[in-house]
């Protein structure tokens, strides 16, 4: 286990049968980059991947070709 895997897992085992809305996480980073602005960067990426984790699928699928009969 990477040490960075810390957080995720006490994440997981605190508060994994929890059900959330994407807006409440939004809020929670933007409350974080708020307190500490010097992890910005890292959580824009980070809610730019979540966001767009479905292109890649949306990807894959246009890219499948497709039966012409």
């Amino acid at each position: 286990m990477y040490f960075t895997d810390r957080g995720i897992e006490e994440l997981e085992q605190r508060r994994g049968d929890e059900e959330v809305s994407l807006a409440w996480v939004g809020d929670q980073l933007r409350t974080f980059v708020d307190l500490h602005p010097e992890h910005e960067t890292a959580v824009e990426r980070l809610a730019s991947w979540l966001a767009r984790l479905d292109d890649d699928l949306d990807d894959e699928i246009d890219d499948t070709p497709r039966s012409t009969t």
